[in-house]
């Protein structure tokens, strides 16, 4: 299965949160207990570009990072969601940290670990940052 294409725009400076759900072809969420996700926002679609951030399912400050739980809502708890859900959150003072035009991510679930992994490649695209005018403290 190829991964699906999907572009989205981070505005600098405010959270990103949002889910996507992954289904099978009968279009029936898949179960996700067990698995791991992961995400790398870099400068170009190779591995070795320079990276702008990595998301994993180990949440990072103030909830950033992928859960397979749902998003995380701004109390941090998980928002309720049915099973297939994938909650990708990149909080305010993250976003701020950005400082690109255009980067490009891939989405990745993982599930085993170490040789014997399988990882499926869910989506891809390109991200706009959208830089803020107001700043401040948090």
């Amino acid at each position: 299965m190829a991964a699906g294409r999907y572009s989205f725009v981070i505005e600098q400076g405010a959270t990103t949160d949002f889910e996507v759900v992954y289904n099978d072809s009968a279009n029936n969420p898949i179960d996700l207990t067990g698995h791991t996700a992961r995400m790398s926002i870099r400068a170009a679609q190779i591995s070795t570009s320079q990276l702008y951030m990595t998301l994993s399912s180990s949440l990072g400050p103030c909830g950033t990072g992928l859960n397979l739980s749902g998003s995380v809502s701004a109390e941090g708890y998980p928002k309720p969601l049915s099973s297939g859900s994938i909650g990708i959150y990149i909080s305010a003072a993250s976003s701020s940290q950005l400082s690109f035009n255009e980067a490009y991510y891939d989405l990745e679930i993982v599930s085993g670990s170490g040789d014997c992994a399988t990882v499926t490649r869910l989506l891809m695209g390109k991200i706009q940052l959208s830089n803020e005018v107001t700043i401040g403290s948090f």
